[in-house]
């Protein structure tokens, strides 16, 4: 579905239930830290050179040295493995069944446009942010609910959930430590998600195992970390 290229205006996003919003959310915060990873560890390889290597694995095309050498190194099958989640995700959030070609899911858009059209003359609004748009745009009656809503919400509501699954916590930890501006403590990355203090142990242990691995570097003993850059 991410390679689908549509031109709706506006999109018509899905509007799954809050277990499948936080699955989507992981997997597309996964996906980002594997990014922008590949992109800390080895700074001669683009973006877009990643992903020209992924359509051509998608193709089935024969790679050239360099993107074998690509393939390798910034872990395109991992990415394409990701993409894969997300799309299969996705569809589910949608309610479709796996395997639409482009050209059916851009055909099932179109018409969720028209009813979410219709909906809206009837004044039910999905607010894809909510926080942003309700007060710029929302009804009193939509303003009033969120109110409401914030009033019994937690402060951390708009923190990522740490990742279950080993592999998207290591990319999720590496996603913080690749967007600060300094070293950060256990305790500092831990309180970028929602679990906070709960998961300050794991984090720590994870942070200690990747030091040890050469990945990440620490100037105090332990205490704080940040990536290695590499020359």
């Amino acid at each position: 579905m991410t390679r689908a290229i549509l031109s709706l205006d506006p999109f018509p996003f899905p509007d799954p239930d809050a277990i499948l919003k936080a699955e989507i959310a992981s997997i597309a915060e996964t996906l980002d830290a594997h990014r922008k990873t590949a992109q800390v560890d080895h700074p001669d390889i683009t973006l877009t050179e990643s992903y020209n290597v992924l359509e051509k694995l998608r193709a089935g095309a024969v790679l050239t040295p360099r993107y074998e050498d690509i393939k390798t190194r910034a872990l395109v099958l991992i990415l394409r493995e990701l993409h894969d989640e997300l799309d299969a995700a996705m569809l589910r959030a949608y309610g479709w069944p796996q395997g639409l070609s482009d050209e059916d899911i851009l055909t099932r858009h179109v018409a969720i446009n028209k009813e979410r059209a219709a909906e809206e003359e009837n004044r039910l609004v999905r607010w894809l942010r909510p926080d942003y748009q309700i007060p710029r745009f929302g009804t009193a009656q939509h303003k009033a609910a969120k109110d409401e809503l914030d009033l019994v919400a937690p402060e951390d509501k708009g923190k990522p959930s740490f990742p279950t699954d080993e592999r998207r916590r290591t990319a999720a930890i590496f996603a913080v430590l690749a967007g600060a501006l300094g070293p950060l403590s256990p305790s500092e990355v831990a309180s970028r998600f929602r679990q906070g203090r709960k998961i300050e142990r794991e984090v720590a242990l994870t942070l200690k195992a990747f030091m040890r691995y050469g990945d990440l570097a620490s100037s105090d003993g332990g205490r704080t970390f940040l990536l290695r850059r590499v020359a």
